[in-house]
Protein backbone atom coordinates (compact mmCIF):
# COMPACT_ATOMS: atom_id res chain seq x y z
CA UNK A 1 0.00 0.00 0.00
CA UNK A 2 1.20 3.89 -0.73
CA UNK A 3 1.61 5.85 1.92
CA UNK A 4 0.55 9.40 2.37
CA UNK A 5 2.97 11.66 4.08
CA UNK A 6 3.88 15.14 1.95
CA UNK A 7 6.72 17.51 2.99
CA UNK A 8 6.21 20.43 0.73
CA UNK A 9 8.58 22.87 0.14
CA UNK A 10 7.14 25.98 -1.80
CA UNK A 11 8.83 27.85 -4.04
CA UNK A 12 8.48 31.46 -5.15
CA UNK A 13 5.38 31.71 -3.80
CA UNK A 14 3.56 35.30 -3.06
CA UNK A 15 -0.22 34.69 -2.90
CA UNK A 16 -2.12 32.36 -0.87
CA UNK A 17 -4.34 31.47 -3.69
CA UNK A 18 -1.31 30.88 -5.80
CA UNK A 19 -0.40 28.23 -2.80
CA UNK A 20 -3.29 26.58 -2.55
CA UNK A 21 -3.45 26.10 -6.01
CA UNK A 22 0.13 24.50 -5.94
CA UNK A 23 -1.17 22.12 -3.12
CA UNK A 24 -3.99 21.44 -5.67
CA UNK A 25 -1.19 20.50 -8.36
CA UNK A 26 1.00 18.34 -5.90
CA UNK A 27 -1.87 15.88 -5.10
CA UNK A 28 -2.72 15.77 -8.74
CA UNK A 29 0.67 14.28 -9.24
CA UNK A 30 0.55 12.31 -6.78
CA UNK A 31 -3.15 10.99 -7.64
CA UNK A 32 -1.33 10.45 -11.19
CA UNK A 33 0.69 8.17 -9.86
CA UNK A 34 -2.05 6.58 -7.48
CA UNK A 35 -4.23 5.98 -10.35
CA UNK A 36 -1.50 4.36 -12.09
CA UNK A 37 -0.57 1.75 -9.34
CA UNK A 38 -4.08 1.12 -9.06
CA UNK A 39 -3.87 -0.11 -12.32
CA UNK A 40 -5.94 2.17 -14.31
CA UNK A 41 -4.23 3.29 -16.87
CA UNK A 42 -7.35 5.11 -18.67
CA UNK A 43 -8.24 7.06 -16.04
CA UNK A 44 -4.63 8.15 -15.32
CA UNK A 45 -4.45 9.19 -19.34
CA UNK A 46 -8.00 11.22 -18.33
CA UNK A 47 -5.12 13.59 -16.62
CA UNK A 48 -3.88 14.91 -19.68
CA UNK A 49 -5.30 18.29 -21.22
CA UNK A 50 -6.63 17.24 -24.62
CA UNK A 51 -3.87 18.89 -26.41
CA UNK A 52 -1.26 15.90 -25.90
CA UNK A 53 -3.86 13.03 -25.07
CA UNK A 54 -2.94 11.87 -28.73
CA UNK A 55 0.58 12.15 -27.69
CA UNK A 56 0.49 9.38 -25.70
CA UNK A 57 -1.83 6.40 -24.65
CA UNK A 58 -3.16 4.73 -21.79
CA UNK A 59 -1.51 1.32 -22.94
CA UNK A 60 1.99 3.45 -23.45
CA UNK A 61 1.24 4.49 -19.57
CA UNK A 62 0.99 1.29 -18.72
CA UNK A 63 4.02 0.16 -20.26
CA UNK A 64 5.65 2.75 -18.89
CA UNK A 65 4.56 1.97 -15.11
CA UNK A 66 5.32 -1.85 -15.71
CA UNK A 67 8.98 -0.70 -16.89
CA UNK A 68 9.35 1.27 -13.84
CA UNK A 69 8.19 -1.64 -11.38
CA UNK A 70 10.67 -3.49 -13.04
CA UNK A 71 14.06 -1.03 -11.74
CA UNK A 72 12.82 0.72 -8.87
CA UNK A 73 9.65 -1.71 -7.49
CA UNK A 74 6.12 -1.19 -6.07
CA UNK A 75 4.86 2.98 -5.37
CA UNK A 76 4.97 3.09 -1.80
CA UNK A 77 4.90 7.31 -0.54
CA UNK A 78 5.56 10.96 -1.42
CA UNK A 79 8.30 12.30 0.84
CA UNK A 80 9.24 15.42 -0.52
CA UNK A 81 7.84 17.77 -3.23
CA UNK A 82 9.13 21.05 -4.99
CA UNK A 83 7.06 23.60 -6.80
CA UNK A 84 8.22 26.21 -9.65
CA UNK A 85 6.62 28.70 -12.19
CA UNK A 86 7.74 28.29 -16.01
CA UNK A 87 6.25 30.55 -18.03
CA UNK A 88 2.48 29.65 -18.13
CA UNK A 89 2.90 26.19 -17.09
CA UNK A 90 2.83 24.83 -13.44
CA UNK A 91 6.34 22.57 -12.91
CA UNK A 92 5.96 19.90 -9.71
CA UNK A 93 8.58 17.94 -8.56
CA UNK A 94 7.92 14.59 -6.42
CA UNK A 95 10.69 12.74 -4.70
CA UNK A 96 8.81 9.25 -5.14
CA UNK A 97 9.74 6.51 -2.76
CA UNK A 98 9.51 2.89 -4.62
CA UNK A 99 9.98 -0.24 -2.39
CA UNK A 100 13.44 -0.53 -4.32
CA UNK A 101 14.60 2.87 -4.63
CA UNK A 102 13.63 6.90 -4.18
CA UNK A 103 13.36 8.65 -7.90
CA UNK A 104 12.35 12.25 -8.27
CA UNK A 105 9.63 13.10 -11.32
CA UNK A 106 8.35 16.65 -12.85
CA UNK A 107 5.28 16.83 -13.47
CA UNK A 108 3.52 20.22 -15.72
CA UNK A 109 0.59 21.57 -15.55
CA UNK A 110 -1.34 24.26 -17.57
CA UNK A 111 -3.66 27.10 -15.94
CA UNK A 112 -6.37 24.40 -16.90
CA UNK A 113 -4.78 22.02 -14.05
CA UNK A 114 -4.36 19.58 -16.78
CA UNK A 115 -1.09 17.18 -16.98
CA UNK A 116 0.81 18.67 -20.24
CA UNK A 117 3.58 15.97 -19.47
CA UNK A 118 6.09 14.88 -17.02
CA UNK A 119 9.84 12.98 -17.09
CA UNK A 120 12.52 11.37 -15.04
CA UNK A 121 13.90 14.00 -12.59
CA UNK A 122 17.24 13.52 -11.05
CA UNK A 123 17.84 10.31 -9.02
CA UNK A 124 18.21 10.69 -5.02
CA UNK A 125 21.17 9.41 -3.94
CA UNK A 126 20.75 5.49 -2.46
CA UNK A 127 22.53 3.39 0.28
CA UNK A 128 25.06 0.88 -1.11
CA UNK A 129 25.13 -3.45 -0.81
CA UNK A 130 27.10 -4.37 1.56
CA UNK A 131 28.74 -8.07 1.74
CA UNK A 132 28.18 -9.81 4.89
CA UNK A 133 30.98 -11.02 6.44
CA UNK A 134 30.33 -14.60 5.60
CA UNK A 135 30.47 -14.25 1.99
CA UNK A 136 34.26 -15.39 1.59
CA UNK A 137 35.18 -15.53 -1.85
CA UNK A 138 37.59 -17.71 -1.23
CA UNK A 139 35.34 -20.70 -0.37
CA UNK A 140 33.25 -20.56 -3.66
CA UNK A 141 33.39 -19.93 -7.37
CA UNK A 142 30.58 -18.24 -9.19
CA UNK A 143 29.57 -19.35 -12.65
CA UNK A 144 26.59 -17.77 -14.62
CA UNK A 145 24.50 -20.06 -16.39
CA UNK A 146 20.84 -19.05 -18.96
CA UNK A 147 17.43 -20.10 -17.63
CA UNK A 148 15.60 -20.41 -20.99
CA UNK A 149 12.12 -20.47 -22.00
CA UNK A 150 9.78 -20.18 -25.56
CA UNK A 151 10.57 -16.43 -25.78
CA UNK A 152 13.96 -15.84 -24.60
CA UNK A 153 16.64 -16.60 -21.62
CA UNK A 154 17.32 -15.25 -18.39
CA UNK A 155 20.64 -14.62 -17.03
CA UNK A 156 21.31 -17.56 -13.80
CA UNK A 157 24.20 -17.60 -11.48
CA UNK A 158 25.52 -21.24 -9.96
CA UNK A 159 27.33 -20.41 -6.75
CA UNK A 160 29.64 -23.84 -5.95
CA UNK A 161 31.80 -24.13 -3.04
CA UNK A 162 35.12 -24.71 -3.74
CA UNK A 163 36.82 -28.11 -4.17
CA UNK A 164 33.57 -29.81 -3.07
CA UNK A 165 31.74 -32.63 -4.88
CA UNK A 166 28.09 -34.29 -4.88
CA UNK A 167 26.84 -31.12 -2.92
CA UNK A 168 23.25 -30.65 -2.44
CA UNK A 169 21.83 -27.34 -4.60
CA UNK A 170 19.15 -24.96 -3.57
CA UNK A 171 17.17 -23.29 -6.24
CA UNK A 172 16.41 -20.03 -4.96
CA UNK A 173 13.01 -18.61 -5.93
CA UNK A 174 11.86 -15.10 -5.49
CA UNK A 175 9.07 -13.19 -4.36
CA UNK A 176 6.63 -10.90 -6.17
CA UNK A 177 7.27 -8.31 -9.03
CA UNK A 178 10.11 -8.24 -11.28
CA UNK A 179 13.75 -9.00 -9.63
CA UNK A 180 17.36 -9.22 -10.89
CA UNK A 181 18.64 -12.40 -9.74
CA UNK A 182 20.18 -11.10 -6.11
CA UNK A 183 16.25 -10.26 -5.12
CA UNK A 184 17.64 -6.83 -4.83
CA UNK A 185 15.37 -4.23 -2.65
CA UNK A 186 17.34 -1.29 -2.07
CA UNK A 187 20.61 -1.67 -0.90
CA UNK A 188 19.54 -5.39 0.02
CA UNK A 189 20.61 -8.17 -1.70
CA UNK A 190 18.63 -11.40 0.41
CA UNK A 191 19.22 -14.04 -2.47
CA UNK A 192 23.19 -12.97 -2.60
CA UNK A 193 23.14 -13.13 0.93
CA UNK A 194 21.73 -16.60 0.75
CA UNK A 195 23.95 -17.51 -2.39
CA UNK A 196 27.20 -16.78 -0.14
CA UNK A 197 26.24 -17.76 3.19
CA UNK A 198 25.32 -21.42 2.07
CA UNK A 199 28.38 -21.57 -0.43
CA UNK A 200 30.30 -21.38 2.59
CA UNK A 201 28.44 -24.54 4.34
CA UNK A 202 29.19 -26.36 1.53
CA UNK A 203 25.99 -26.09 -0.20
CA UNK A 204 25.77 -24.87 -3.51
CA UNK A 205 22.74 -22.49 -5.03
CA UNK A 206 21.57 -21.11 -8.28
CA UNK A 207 19.52 -18.31 -8.79
CA UNK A 208 18.26 -16.28 -11.58
CA UNK A 209 16.66 -13.61 -13.26
CA UNK A 210 13.43 -13.17 -13.18
CA UNK A 211 11.36 -13.21 -16.48
CA UNK A 212 9.42 -9.98 -15.43
CA UNK A 213 12.51 -8.19 -15.07
CA UNK A 214 13.95 -8.82 -18.69
CA UNK A 215 10.53 -9.14 -20.36
CA UNK A 216 8.32 -6.60 -18.95
CA UNK A 217 6.22 -6.96 -22.35
CA UNK A 218 5.34 -10.51 -21.40
CA UNK A 219 3.35 -9.44 -19.03
CA UNK A 220 0.97 -6.31 -20.33
CA UNK A 221 -2.38 -8.82 -21.28
CA UNK A 222 -3.35 -11.99 -19.54
CA UNK A 223 -0.86 -14.00 -17.62
CA UNK A 224 -0.67 -16.10 -14.16
CA UNK A 225 2.25 -17.14 -11.87
CA UNK A 226 2.81 -20.17 -14.05
CA UNK A 227 4.22 -17.52 -16.70
CA UNK A 228 5.94 -14.91 -13.87
CA UNK A 229 7.15 -17.97 -11.48
CA UNK A 230 6.34 -21.61 -11.66
CA UNK A 231 7.83 -22.37 -15.35
CA UNK A 232 11.15 -20.69 -15.07
CA UNK A 233 11.43 -22.50 -11.43
CA UNK A 234 11.40 -25.53 -13.16
CA UNK A 235 13.59 -24.97 -15.71
CA UNK A 236 15.96 -23.49 -13.27
CA UNK A 237 15.78 -27.14 -11.50
CA UNK A 238 16.39 -29.22 -14.59
CA UNK A 239 19.65 -27.20 -14.95
CA UNK A 240 20.71 -27.48 -11.23
CA UNK A 241 19.88 -31.25 -12.28
CA UNK A 242 22.53 -30.88 -15.07
CA UNK A 243 25.39 -28.72 -13.25
CA UNK A 244 28.38 -30.93 -13.11
CA UNK A 245 29.46 -32.60 -9.51
CA UNK A 246 25.62 -32.10 -7.62
CA UNK A 247 24.27 -34.64 -6.01
CA UNK A 248 20.65 -35.04 -8.09
CA UNK A 249 19.46 -36.32 -4.80
CA UNK A 250 20.12 -33.10 -3.00
CA UNK A 251 18.51 -30.55 -5.24
CA UNK A 252 16.03 -28.32 -2.62
CA UNK A 253 14.03 -25.44 -3.44
CA UNK A 254 13.81 -22.41 -0.96
CA UNK A 255 10.89 -19.46 -2.76
CA UNK A 256 10.79 -16.62 -0.61
CA UNK A 257 7.41 -14.69 0.04
CA UNK A 258 5.56 -15.78 -3.43
CA UNK A 259 8.13 -18.25 -4.02
CA UNK A 260 7.60 -19.84 -0.70
CA UNK A 261 3.64 -19.59 -1.46
CA UNK A 262 4.17 -21.10 -5.10
CA UNK A 263 6.92 -23.92 -3.45
CA UNK A 264 4.32 -26.55 -3.33
CA UNK A 265 2.93 -25.91 -6.09
CA UNK A 266 6.13 -26.07 -8.04
CA UNK A 267 7.13 -29.31 -6.27
CA UNK A 268 4.03 -31.10 -7.37
CA UNK A 269 5.51 -30.95 -10.74
CA UNK A 270 9.31 -31.80 -9.14
CA UNK A 271 8.46 -34.48 -7.12
CA UNK A 272 11.83 -35.99 -7.18
CA UNK A 273 12.94 -32.61 -5.43
CA UNK A 274 14.33 -33.54 -1.66
CA UNK A 275 12.72 -31.01 -0.07
CA UNK A 276 11.15 -27.25 0.22
CA UNK A 277 12.02 -24.28 1.94
CA UNK A 278 9.57 -21.89 2.48
CA UNK A 279 10.58 -18.65 3.43
CA UNK A 280 8.63 -15.62 5.42
CA UNK A 281 5.66 -17.45 2.44
CA UNK A 282 1.55 -16.55 2.76
CA UNK A 283 -0.84 -19.09 3.82
CA UNK A 284 -3.59 -16.90 2.73
CA UNK A 285 -5.25 -15.86 -0.11
CA UNK A 286 -3.29 -12.91 -1.81
CA UNK A 287 -6.47 -10.60 -0.95
CA UNK A 288 -6.58 -11.41 2.93
CA UNK A 289 -2.77 -11.04 2.97
CA UNK A 290 -2.30 -7.38 0.98
CA UNK A 291 -5.86 -5.92 2.73
CA UNK A 292 -3.92 -7.01 5.92
CA UNK A 293 -0.61 -4.73 4.62
CA UNK A 294 -3.23 -1.74 3.50
CA UNK A 295 -4.92 -1.79 7.22
CA UNK A 296 -1.39 -1.89 8.89
CA UNK A 297 0.30 0.69 7.10
CA UNK A 298 -2.85 2.97 7.39
CA UNK A 299 -3.20 2.55 11.03
CA UNK A 300 1.28 3.08 11.43
CA UNK A 301 0.69 6.23 9.59
CA UNK A 302 -1.43 8.32 11.60
CA UNK A 303 -2.53 10.14 9.15
CA UNK A 304 -6.54 10.08 10.54
CA UNK A 305 -7.47 12.83 7.09
CA UNK A 306 -10.83 12.71 5.26
CA UNK A 307 -8.43 12.54 1.91
CA UNK A 308 -6.47 9.33 3.28
CA UNK A 309 -9.66 7.69 4.75
CA UNK A 310 -11.11 7.91 1.50
CA UNK A 311 -7.96 6.43 -0.69
CA UNK A 312 -7.36 3.50 2.10
CA UNK A 313 -11.10 2.68 1.67
CA UNK A 314 -10.42 2.47 -2.31
CA UNK A 315 -7.56 0.15 -1.97
CA UNK A 316 -9.51 -1.78 0.52
CA UNK A 317 -12.38 -1.68 -2.80
CA UNK A 318 -9.79 -2.57 -5.11
CA UNK A 319 -8.55 -5.69 -3.07
CA UNK A 320 -12.23 -6.87 -2.74
CA UNK A 321 -12.13 -6.66 -6.48
CA UNK A 322 -9.41 -8.96 -6.59
CA UNK A 323 -11.06 -11.91 -4.84
CA UNK A 324 -12.33 -13.72 -8.08
CA UNK A 325 -12.59 -17.33 -8.40
CA UNK A 326 -13.85 -17.50 -12.14
CA UNK A 327 -14.22 -15.52 -15.46
CA UNK A 328 -17.53 -13.97 -15.47
CA UNK A 329 -18.57 -10.76 -16.13
CA UNK A 330 -15.35 -9.38 -15.85
CA UNK A 331 -12.50 -9.51 -19.40
CA UNK A 332 -9.04 -11.69 -18.51
CA UNK A 333 -7.05 -8.96 -19.28
CA UNK A 334 -9.14 -6.39 -17.03
CA UNK A 335 -6.24 -4.76 -14.48
CA UNK A 336 -7.05 -5.06 -10.88
CA UNK A 337 -4.39 -3.77 -7.89
CA UNK A 338 -1.85 -3.73 -11.22
CA UNK A 339 -2.26 -7.32 -12.29
CA UNK A 340 -4.71 -9.13 -14.61
CA UNK A 341 -7.60 -10.54 -13.63
CA UNK A 342 -6.49 -14.16 -14.72
CA UNK A 343 -3.35 -13.68 -12.33
CA UNK A 344 -6.16 -13.66 -9.21
CA UNK A 345 -8.45 -16.21 -10.81
CA UNK A 346 -4.99 -18.18 -10.53
CA UNK A 347 -4.53 -17.52 -6.95
CA UNK A 348 -7.33 -17.70 -5.32
CA UNK A 349 -7.71 -20.94 -6.73
CA UNK A 350 -4.81 -21.92 -5.17
CA UNK A 351 -4.32 -23.75 -1.75
CA UNK A 352 -0.94 -23.75 -1.05
CA UNK A 353 -1.21 -25.31 2.26
CA UNK A 354 -3.23 -28.59 0.82
CA UNK A 355 -0.73 -28.62 -1.98
CA UNK A 356 2.01 -28.69 1.04
CA UNK A 357 0.50 -31.37 2.66
CA UNK A 358 0.89 -33.71 -0.45
CA UNK A 359 4.20 -33.21 -0.58
CA UNK A 360 5.56 -36.30 0.87
CA UNK A 361 9.58 -34.83 1.39
CA UNK A 362 11.05 -32.46 3.63
CA UNK A 363 9.69 -28.95 4.29
CA UNK A 364 11.19 -26.10 6.41
CA UNK A 365 9.02 -23.30 7.37
CA UNK A 366 10.70 -20.27 8.30
CA UNK A 367 9.83 -16.86 9.61
CA UNK A 368 10.12 -13.39 11.32
CA UNK A 369 7.94 -11.99 13.93
CA UNK A 370 9.60 -8.50 12.67
CA UNK A 371 7.89 -9.18 9.10
CA UNK A 372 5.12 -6.56 8.32
CA UNK A 373 4.16 -8.25 5.24
CA UNK A 374 3.84 -12.06 5.78
CA UNK A 375 2.84 -12.13 9.55
CA UNK A 376 2.93 -14.93 12.41
CA UNK A 377 -0.99 -15.72 11.28
CA UNK A 378 0.57 -17.33 7.90
CA UNK A 379 3.20 -18.89 10.08
CA UNK A 380 0.90 -20.61 12.33
CA UNK A 381 -1.71 -21.56 9.27
CA UNK A 382 1.32 -23.63 7.92
CA UNK A 383 2.11 -24.81 11.04
CA UNK A 384 -1.79 -26.35 12.15
CA UNK A 385 -2.13 -26.76 8.37
CA UNK A 386 1.34 -29.36 8.20
CA UNK A 387 0.87 -30.37 11.70
CA UNK A 388 0.65 -34.38 10.60
CA UNK A 389 3.36 -34.15 8.40
CA UNK A 390 6.16 -35.85 9.89
CA UNK A 391 8.84 -34.64 7.60
CA UNK A 392 8.06 -30.63 7.96
CA UNK A 393 10.13 -28.13 10.62
CA UNK A 394 9.35 -24.61 11.61
CA UNK A 395 11.99 -22.04 12.74
CA UNK A 396 10.51 -18.62 13.94
CA UNK A 397 13.40 -15.51 14.76
CA UNK A 398 11.88 -12.89 16.59
CA UNK A 399 14.23 -9.98 14.79
CA UNK A 400 13.65 -10.92 11.35
CA UNK A 401 11.48 -8.91 8.55
CA UNK A 402 10.69 -9.73 5.38
CA UNK A 403 13.91 -9.61 3.57
CA UNK A 404 14.97 -11.92 6.26
CA UNK A 405 17.32 -8.91 7.82
CA UNK A 406 17.86 -8.61 11.80
CA UNK A 407 15.57 -5.58 12.72
CA UNK A 408 14.67 -3.70 16.48
CA UNK A 409 11.04 -3.30 15.27
CA UNK A 410 8.33 -4.38 12.65
CA UNK A 411 8.29 -0.84 10.37
CA UNK A 412 7.87 -0.23 7.25
CA UNK A 413 9.53 -0.42 3.76
CA UNK A 414 11.55 3.04 4.70
CA UNK A 415 13.50 -0.37 6.45
CA UNK A 416 15.00 -1.86 3.08
CA UNK A 417 16.08 1.40 2.05
CA UNK A 418 18.91 0.68 4.65
CA UNK A 419 21.67 -2.18 4.07
CA UNK A 420 21.30 -4.85 5.86
CA UNK A 421 21.94 -8.84 5.23
CA UNK A 422 20.41 -12.18 5.51
CA UNK A 423 20.71 -13.62 9.12
CA UNK A 424 23.83 -16.01 9.69
CA UNK A 425 21.76 -18.23 11.74
CA UNK A 426 19.22 -18.65 9.40
CA UNK A 427 22.00 -19.15 7.22
CA UNK A 428 23.09 -22.08 9.65
CA UNK A 429 19.86 -23.31 10.40
CA UNK A 430 18.97 -24.08 6.87
CA UNK A 431 22.13 -26.02 6.20
CA UNK A 432 21.84 -27.76 9.02
CA UNK A 433 17.99 -29.20 8.36
CA UNK A 434 19.23 -29.53 4.44
CA UNK A 435 22.39 -31.47 5.96
CA UNK A 436 20.32 -33.33 8.17
CA UNK A 437 21.79 -33.02 11.48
Amino acid sequence: MKSFKLIIAFLFISQITFAQSIVNLINRADAFFDTMDKGKFEEAHGFFDESVKDKISADELKLFWLRLGNSLGTYESVDGAQNKTQGEYFQVTLNCVFTKGSQGFTFIFNKSEKLVGFFVAQTTQEAVYVAPAYADTNLYTEKEVQIKFGGGQMAGMLTIPKGATNFPLVVLVHGSGPSDMDGTVGPNKPLKDLASGLAAKGIATLRYVKRSMVYPNSFVKTFTVKEEVIDDALEAIAVAKSTPGVNKAQIYLLGHSLGGMLAPRIAGLAPDLAGIILAAAPARKMADLVAEQNKYLYLLSGDTTAATKQRFQATTNEIDRSRLLKLGDIAPDSIILSAPASYWIDLNNYDQVASAKKFPKKILVIQGENDFQVSMQDYNMWRAGLAANKNASFKVYPDLNHLLTSQKEKGTGVQYRVPANVSPKLIEDIAVWIKGK
